[in-house]
């Protein structure tokens, strides 16, 4: 059963939280949603939205986390999932499941996703170059 004592409730509007920088990533912004606070840790829950336009992308990368899971809100982005180009859109719901390889390279001006990771402190590690990847749409 759900152990609902080392968790509390949390309720966060738009106006409660701002889009920052200081993120993962220096060309995105993120607005903390409050999850983090209210599971102690358990899970993070942030929108991440583009900042500044697609060069190097975010490198051949793999995540420590049991779960997460990405759902596009605004725009596109296109991933790679292993060797795989994968184009995500507006409505689109990826889980990535633990350790899988990928690539951020490309996303439109407008991009903006709700990214759910379970662990809230889980760790992101460089990895090795899995292919070639595309170059991004200018903006």
């Amino acid at each position: 059963m759900l152990d609902r004592t080392t968790t509390k409730f949390s309720h966060v509007k738009p106006a409660d939280t701002a889009f920052k920088t200081g993120g993962l990533r220096d060309f995105f912004l993120y607005r903390d949603l409050g999850v983090a606070e209210a599971t102690n840790g358990k899970v993070i829950a942030h929108l991440v939205k583009a900042n500044l336009a697609p060069e190097v992308g975010t490198g051949w990368h793999r995540h420590e986390a049991d779960f997460q899971i990405v759902i596009m809100t605004k725009g596109w982005a296109r991933f790679m999932y292993e060797d795989k180009v994968t184009l995500v859109e507006a409505g689109d719901v990826v889980h990535q499941r633990p350790g899988i390889r990928h690539f951020l390279f490309d996303y439109s001006p407008d991009m903006e996703y709700l990214e759910i990771v379970s662990p809230a402190d889980f760790k992101t590690v460089e990895v090795e170059p899995v292919c070639e990847i595309p170059a991004p749409t200018p903006w």
